[in-house]
């Protein structure tokens, strides 16, 4: 029976550069995805009638402090 030892190995500077590239991407495509989300509520809730929108407890001025 075969026993293997396994060692952590200190990540390399190039490892460490795609690392942090990579959670970037990640942010940048998270915030973007936000924005987006946010974008298409306010635009669903501006074609609401201002009856529509008084039942849900808002009035448009509030619909662009949304975030």
């Amino acid at each position: 029976m075969s026993i293997y030892v396994m060692t952590p190995r200190a990540q390399t500077g190039f490892a460490v550069s795609i690392g942090h590239i990579g959670r970037f991407v990640s942010n940048l495509h998270l915030s973007v995805r936000d924005w987006n989300d946010r974008r298409q509520t306010r635009r669903l809730l501006n074609a609401l009638s201002d009856r529509e929108l008084y039942d849900i407890g808002l009035t448009r001025a509030e619909i662009e402090g949304l975030s």
